[in-house]
């Protein structure tokens, strides 16, 4: 029994020093994609600024502007924008963008612009309608935003939608990722501070409110995707080193069973050989 109990613990070692140095490499995988991953989340906020900045203006400064962008209608449908992960092993990342959104689906009708392949698959096994966007968030490019928001633009002129909502993890640090959810259309901007200047765009409010949504749309999808990329590295980062920590104290445990095992039997083994020697002494 105690050889064969030996034999177990070093497969099970064995077992798990090669899911260690798995774990090992998707942590260093990760700390190299975060790295890049960062910069173009911080190349992407300059963009967004301006972006936001434009129909903040619009927004408030231009109280006649009476855009269905701005002050909305009733919601019948919603259109769901939400950016996940395209694999696993990330803790609790995915699960906790598809948790935020549970409080929203029953509310209303609604269809998904899932980004990343978890996002995908989520939405279809819900049985939602599922509107064509990228299968993977990693390498998103800003001319695939265009396409996502100038489809959002035309469904919601077209009366199929009534509200867009945007749904992501914001990168905070790399220890912390926050879920989010952003309201888009209608615009949803922060009150204008007091004493704010009146501003008279040409051509109307209303005009360039139209030519400024596709970038404005297409702007915030890209930076919440950037956001999300990042925050998934920075997740799957801390996720495989917990899970390398674990894997290096489980094998320091099944060491020290090995270790007493191998006393254990060594000790019997003995035992064995005196008591044989004092039976073959008592015979003579």
């Amino acid at each position: 029994m105690a050889g064969a109990s030996m034999k177990d613990i070093r497969l099970r070692i064995k077992s798990v020093t090669s899911t260690m140095q798995i774990t090992k490499a998707m942590q260093l995988v990760a700390s190299s994609k975060l790295r890049s991953a960062r910069a173009r989340m911080e190349a992407s906020r300059p963009y967004l600024e301006i972006a936001r900045d434009t129909i903040a203006d619009i927004a408030s400064h231009n109280t006649g502007c009476k855009s269905e962008l701005l002050t909305g209608r009733e919601l019948k449908k919603r259109c769901i924008v939400v950016i996940a992960g395209d694999r696993g092993l990330a803790g609790s990342y995915n699960a906790n963008v598809f948790k935020l959104i549970r409080t929203e689906l029953s509310d209303a009708p609604y269809c998904a612009l899932p980004i990343g392949r978890k996002a995908r698959e989520y939405f279809s096994v819900q049985g939602a309608e599922v509107l064509s966007g990228p299968e993977k968030a990693e390498g998103v490019t800003m001319d695939d935003c265009r396409s996502m928001a100038q489809e959002i633009l035309n469904r919601f002129e077209q009366g199929e939608i009534d509200e867009v909502q945007l749904v992501y993890t914001g990168f905070v640090s790399v220890l912390t990722q926050t879920a989010r959810r952003v309201r888009l259309i209608p615009v949803s901007l922060e009150e204008p501070e007091s004493g704010a200047r009146q501003m008279i765009f040409e051509p109307g409010p209303e005009a360039l409110l139209k030519l400024a949504m596709p970038d404005y749309l297409a702007g915030m999808i890209f930076a919440a995707t950037c956001d999300s990329v990042a925050s998934e590295q920075a997740a799957r980062r801390v996720a495989m080193d917990a899970a390398t920590k674990n894997a290096g104290e489980m094998i320091e445990d099944l060491n020290l069973r090995y270790n007493r095992a191998r006393q254990a039997s060594i000790t019997q083994e003995l035992t064995e050989i005196v008591a044989g020697a004092e039976s073959e002494n008592e015979e003579i």
